[in-house]
């Protein structure tokens, strides 16, 4: 059976790691890796199925996620290149390659800022506007389908839950003694 595929008797692959875990090693709490096994391998199948739509526009998910950051802040005069970064959780180097690759296509572009020279403003092109608004409604019902199992309350409390955790570690990252 392929590693991502489910089995028949209803338990996920990390159900099948915890059990083997339970009889080999009994005195080990694993609970948690109950969580973060299947928002790890979660996070890899989810990334897959993204990419479908990714693909149909000839672009990943880091410039998809370049793109959909400028349409929903960047406004008529885009983001710095430093902000936008930032925004997508990215070094300035990762941040320059995928600018590259996305102002070699047509879909960015670097400008200057008119306030301080030194300031590179990256923003959309008429091409990358119209790819982003063609692509986030597939996206958007890729990412529906990705949750069909789940009904509108258990995605509610599951968004809940993830948004609690996920704000407890931003603060440890992003807060005193974080990078």
């Amino acid at each position: 059976m392929a590693l991502d595929q489910p089995d028949d008797s209803g338990h996920d692959h990390v159900a099948e790691i915890l059990a083997g875990w339970a009889v080999e090693r009994p005195d080990v709490d694993l609970s948690a890796q109950g969580v973060v096994g299947r928002v790890l391998r979660l996070s890899r199948l989810f990334e897959r199925g993204l990419a479908t739509v990714f693909a149909q526009y000839r672009i990943n998910g880091g410039e998809f996620d370049v793109l959909a950051t400028l349409r929903r802040v960047g406004g008529v005069g885009g983001l710095s290149a430093s902000s936008l970064a930032s925004r997508c959780m990215l070094s300035s180097a990762a941040m320059t390659n995928r600018l590259d690759r996305l102002e070699a296509t047509g879909l960015v572009r670097r400008g200057t800022d008119s306030v301080d020279g030194r300031v590179v403003r990256i923003s959309l092109t008429e091409s990358g506007r119209r790819l982003i608004d063609e692509a986030l409604p597939l996206h958007a019902k890729n990412q529906d389908a990705m949750l069909e199992s789940l009904s509108t309350e258990e995605r509610q409390t599951l968004a809940q839950l993830l948004g609690r955790l996920l704000q407890a570690w931003e603060s440890k990252v992003d807060g005193p003694g974080g990078p």
